[in-house]
């Protein structure tokens, strides 16, 4: 049998050929990826969390090697491997706002694209070294990498695609609506409504939104009693002391499952490598799992040595605080493989802040050192897991790992440069994005871009030159809530949905609460209320999986065509002022 049959419609290059990979490479990195991509950045800004890119990009790129039949699974699968990693790379633009927000001077654009291409090569190789054991040894869940190969999978039917191709693009139509038309409606704008919020919130449903709600109610209620034991001004917001709190309560429930994660990975790892155990004689005929041990190992030290060179003599960075950091991406690319793997859940931020908190143990005290080795965890530890998310949809559809490979390093080099130029798009289009949200007071705080990302990162920065006791205080009554709820939540497994969503919510739900204002959470939580109402109501078929809810798939056009009106309104207003 012919192992690449001709592709049913004729424009469609034979299967394998460089025709093809040039057909995926195109369709992931410059129009799929770009789409994701401006998606992520939006979202970062906007809200301060970005939705993966992978649904959408596997539902498109689907589309295009439809096809091919079953086999165009494969290749869907490039697509998305190479538009998501476009569009993580995309949405951490938002250092680059950190460091407006902090002063600091802007390197070159050249400059900056080479680092952030330096770590994310190095995040794809050691995601790529831990990827045997994480995926073919422990063999972790990876919910995410599920979903997409079992959406790759159901995209054969043609009928199905068609569906789900209509729903995201009338989310994407909507969105783009209202978006130019915020401007022009006074009403809408007046609302605060936000299309991409209340999109992010019919994506994850109910249990998420309303504990993120309760946070924002509990932070107005709290802010007198904060005022006056001195930790608020009374013009602060409640989220300049409400995201410590809620930093320190996503450490804390982090501590739980991380503690469970281990004593759960190491108990069974014996049982599950003995399962797993596959001879090499057997690994040499699965050729799709097959990968140049020698040639990675290289590759992560090349790329080791390419970061902190590039830190040093480009960026002006410290070599022994840029090597610590390095360091701690092994460690952190395990740690948070593992969350990935079981929970779905990537607690980067918590990566940045324990690295800042080591960095500062080790004598630092400059910020701006602080935000360039935090980069490093940030950009390598989201990439890593990002692989080995992938790499658990290729182990179950019997993807070339060594081509996924070759995929994800074309969309890290597109997505660093993306990375620059949303970044100073976005911040060039809306300068409201250049203040400094951590010091403004409540009035003056912007409803539409709420920016968490950086204001926890700014704020947990500044902590290295502004001494001030209530604020580790804060984090620690942050650290004691998440362990309880957590430990809690372990114990009593709530299922019904008031214990869940509002008497004994997820900590890692509570806190986005805590990192945006009051309207944001609300609006964000009407979402999910609308998003779980649709799941209800809505008629679902037992062959359709999970991310290609009509609700999910929806919200996430939503987001797209809102991000695609914001950067429309930026642009024509850019060229305005220069012409």
């Amino acid at each position: 049998m012919d192992p690449h049959p001709a592709p049913r419609w004729r424009w469609l290059p034979v299967e394998g050929g460089w025709r093809y990979h040039l057909l995926l490479a195109g369709t992931g990195m410059l129009v799929l990826g770009p789409l994701a991509g401006v998606t992520a950045a939006y979202m970062n800004f906007s809200l301060g969390f970005f939705v993966g890119g992978q649904v959408l990009a596997g539902l498109l790129g689907s589309a295009v090697t439809a096809g091919y039949g079953a086999s165009g699974r494969h290749g869907a699968n490039y697509i998305q491997t190479a538009a998501a990693s476009v569009a993580s790379m995309s949405g951490l633009g938002v250092l680059l706002q950190a460091m407006a927000w902090m002063g600091l001077p802007q390197p070159p654009a050249w400059r900056m694209v080479l680092y952030l291409a330096c770590v994310g090569m190095l995040g794809v190789g050691v995601g790529m070294l831990y990827t045997p054991v994480l995926v073919d040894r422990m063999r972790l869940a990876f919910p995410s990498g599920l979903a997409v190969a079992n959406i790759l999978r159901a995209l054969t039917d043609p009928s199905l695609l068609r569906r789900s191709v209509r729903q995201l693009g009338g989310g994407i139509a909507l969105g783009l609506m209202t978006g130019l038309g915020a401007a022009r409606w006074p009403l809408l704008g007046m609302s605060g409504f936000s299309a991409s919020t209340f999109g992010a919130g019919l994506v994850v449903g109910a249990r998420i939104g309303i504990p993120a709600a309760i946070a924002g109610l509990i932070g107005v209620a709290l802010h007198p009693y904060f005022v006056s034991i001195g930790w608020l001004q009374a013009a602060d917001p409640p989220r300049k002391i409400m995201f410590l709190i809620a930093l320190g309560t996503i450490m804390g429930a982090a501590l739980v499952d991380m503690a469970l994660i281990f004593v759960r990975a190491l108990s069974g790892m014996k049982r599950r490598v003995a399962a797993a155990a596959t001879p090499r004689a057997a690994i040499e005929n699965d050729g799709w799992r097959r990968i140049n041990s020698t040639r990675l190992v290289l590759w992560v030290l090349c790329w080791s040595a390419a970061t902190v060179a590039c830190g040093h003599w480009l960026l002006g960075q410290p070599v022994f605080y840029l090597v610590v950091a390095v360091g701690l991406v092994f460690v952190f690319a395990l740690i948070n493989g593992i969350s990935v793997g079981v929970s779905d859940s990537n607690p980067i931020s918590s990566a940045f802040v324990v690295t800042v908190v080591i960095l500062a143990a080790l004598g630092l005290r400059d910020p701006g050192v602080g935000l360039m080795a935090g980069a490093v965890l940030l950009v390598a530890t989201s990439v890593a897991c990002d692989m080995q998310q992938d790499r658990s949809t290729g182990w179950r559809l019997g993807t070339s790992r060594v081509v996924q490979f070759r995929y994800q390093v074309l969309g890290i080099v597109v997505g660093a440069m993306l990375a620059v130029v949303f970044a100073r798009l976005f911040m060039a289009a809306y300068p409201v994005l250049l203040q400094d949200q951590t010091v403004l007071r409540a009035d003056q705080q912007p409803a539409e871009w709420g920016s968490a990302m950086t204001y926890k990162f700014v704020g947990v920065l500044r902590s290295l030159t502004e001494d001030l006791p209530y604020q580790r205080t804060a984090i620690a009554v942050g650290i004691a809530i998440g362990l309880v709820i957590e430990v809690l939540r372990k114990w009593v497994r709530p299922r019904g949905f008031v214990l869940d969503a509002i008497l004994l919510p997820s900590p890692y739900a509570l806190s986005f609460g805590g990192f945006v204002g009051l309207g944001t959470s609300m609006w964000f939580a009407a979402g999910g209320v609308a998003g779980s109402l649709w799941g209800t109501r809505a008629p679902t078929r037992d062959d359709v999986p999970e991310g290609m809810s009509g609700a999910s798939l929806f919200g996430g056009g939503l987001i797209a065509g809102d991000a695609l009106a914001a950067l429309g309104i930026g642009v024509v207003s850019l060229l305005a002022v220069v012409s």
